[in-house]
């Protein structure tokens, strides 16, 4: 889904069980497009803080759509999925590394590079282990993992 790039003022509503997205937008155009990949809702904040990802940064805010911290996450490249990691992390996936960034700070925590370009997405986490997988034309995948272990260093 693209929207067209404009100044965006994001505010979250909830409505009965289900999270609702409003997107506002201002009267100031920028050129181009926004190419969203994660909407998270952060553990531990009764649902009233998110995570949003978009091109290759990302922001926290709250249901009212204001930023809760100075913290912005800047991927290197523009990744293909995201996820938030128990451990208090993020992970992105970019077509020529993963990387693994704190949450708390934004800063580069651990980077894995591919040996060939590939679109990665996130299945889940489980434990230790963070399973994602390919994803190629023709319909056919490889499933991989990777296990964290200790001070935020993965290994494949």
């Amino acid at each position: 889904m693209l929207i067209p790039r404009q100044r965006i003022k994001i505010a979250l509503r909830l409505w009965m069980p289900v999270l609702m997205l409003r997107i506002v937008v201002a009267h100031t155009p920028i050129q181009g497009s926004i190419c969203p990949h994660a909407i998270i809702i952060l553990p531990n904040s009764g649902g009233t803080e998110v995570l949003v990802c978009y091109e290759d940064e990302g922001v926290f805010i709250d249901t009212y759509g204001r930023i809760t911290k100075d913290t912005v996450l800047q991927w290197g490249e523009m990744p293909a999925s995201v996820a938030y990691l128990q451990s208090n992390q993020v992970m992105g996936w970019g077509e020529k590394a993963i990387e693994l960034r704190s949450a708390n700070t934004g800063n580069l925590e651990g980077v894995f590079m591919h040996k060939k370009a590939q679109k990665l997405k996130f299945l889940c986490e489980r434990n230790d282990k963070v399973f994602f997988a390919s994803v190629q034309s023709g319909g056919s995948s490889q499933i991989y993992f990777m296990t964290l272990g200790q001070n935020s260093l993965f290994s494949w």
